[in-house]
């Protein structure tokens, strides 16, 4: 058994830093997401129009989908419930 530690699960299952960081980054915001949904109390069909998506879209983003979803999608989507989306970018250890 490998005793590999990791400082968290995408660096676990990720190829590159650079691929952890994505899946980081898109877990980030499905969460926000979600818990907007919830905050709000809309339902999936009132999500999807706010979104500009198809119900099945946010059924996907509920169930936390994370390959169905690009970086891009999500920040818009971000936008789309009213948030604004910041990157912060500084050279690795």
């Amino acid at each position: 058994m490998s005793d590999n530690r990791f400082s968290s699960v995408w660096d676990a299952i990720s190829e590159t830093p650079e691929e952890a960081a994505n899946l980081k980054l898109r877990a980030e915001l499905m969460t926000t997401l979600r818990d907007y949904i919830a905050e709000m109390k809309l339902s999936q069909a009132a999500a999807a129009k706010l979104f500009g998506v198809a119900q099945p879209r946010v059924s996907d983003l509920k169930r936390g989908k994370i390959a169905q979803f690009s970086l891009d999608t999500l920040v818009k989507m971000a936008g789309d419930a009213g948030y604004e989306v910041g990157l912060t970018v500084h050279r690795a250890a």
